[in-house]
């Protein structure tokens, strides 16, 4: 019954996951002392533009058309790959963690590839900066995750999602480390200050919602949808390997649903306290964060050792 509950809510998260950058934005206007909008506003933002007609630009081929699809699809596989609450629907899919780095990264090649068939500058400087990121972001993904998979003994995202389970776990130097890491990867993979800022609407420093400009229409819902969907699958992603979290079912869904809530207002206080950095900033950034994942390594294999 559990695996067929936690099914259901993967499913169910394909719905829920605009509700959780619209209520970033909607604490941050809070925090900043404005109204701000509703939480529920990416909803009306997807409904206008399922109404409205898509636009092929002048030159562009298949890439370009097949884009929005192909990183969907990548997203709604990538939701039956992230357990909830430490158990995964019956999908005949596996919960393997390099998988789920392989779908976000075929999402953003898919993007890059489209920016490419455009020829739109604008287009190309944001899919190159997103690249570029992306090299030193997936890095530290796929270290965070070792980290992770560590104390299971395994990648499997659900015995990952086991392990972390507990009070245990908190006494492991690693654990820490993996924590401090995977902030840094929810920053990076969702777009948020100080790495990109989601407000922007000025094409010089656009990263994530540059490859973007061409779209319109369904497509644009489609790759909004895909920018929320990587907020929920990171934010699941964090709350269940390295926040604190029970081993039953119930008692984990109830600590995934207080983690979500934490981290939105984690990354909401982070955007009201930080300003965006320089992009020639951020791979430093990024690279401290893969040697604090390293260290955490090799706090793991000396604590074996010993």
């Amino acid at each position: 019954m559990s695996s067929l509950a936690a099914g259901a809510l993967q499913v169910g998260g394909v719905a829920l996951a605009p509700l959780l950058p619209g209520s970033v934005q909607s604490m941050k206007a809070r925090l900043q002392g404005r109204r701000g909008a509703s939480p529920l506003q990416p909803y009306r933002d997807l409904r206008r533009l399922w109404r409205k007609s898509t636009v092929d630009p002048i030159g562009t081929g298949v890439v370009y058309r097949t884009a929005p699809a192909v990183a969907a699809a990548a997203m709604l596989v990538a939701f039956a790959l992230v357990p909830v609450a430490g158990r995964s629907g019956d999908w005949s899919l596996g919960n393997d963690a390099l998988v789920l780095v392989g779908l976000l990264a075929l999402a953003r090649f898919a993007l890059a590839a489209a920016a490419w068939d455009t020829g739109n500058g604008f287009a190309l400087m944001g899919a190159a900066r997103d690249l570029t990121l992306a090299v030193f972001g997936e890095a530290l993904l796929a270290l965070t995750l070792l980290l992770a998979a560590l104390p299971a003994g395994s990648t499997d995202l659900t015995a990952m999602s086991a392990a972390a389970a507990g009070a245990g776990i908190w006494s492991e130097p690693a654990h820490w480390c993996g924590a401090l890491a995977i902030a840094l990867v929810v920053l990076v993979e969702t777009g948020r200050q100080p790495v990109d800022n989601p407000d922007t609407h000025l094409e010089l420093t656009m990263i994530h919602e540059g490859p973007l400009l061409e779209y319109a229409g369904r497509d644009l819902a489609y790759l909004h949808w895909v920018a929320a969907a990587r907020h929920w699958l990171f934010l699941v992603l964090a709350a269940e390997l390295f926040l604190p979290h029970a081993r039953g079912f119930a008692a984990g869904l109830a600590a995934l649903a207080g983690g979500l809530v934490a981290l939105c207002v984690a990354l909401a206080l982070t955007e009201t306290a930080q300003a965006k950095m320089r992009i020639l900033r951020v791979p430093p950034l990024l690279t401290l964060g893969s040697l604090v994942a390293l260290a955490g390594v090799g706090s793991w294999i000396a604590g074996v050792a010993a």
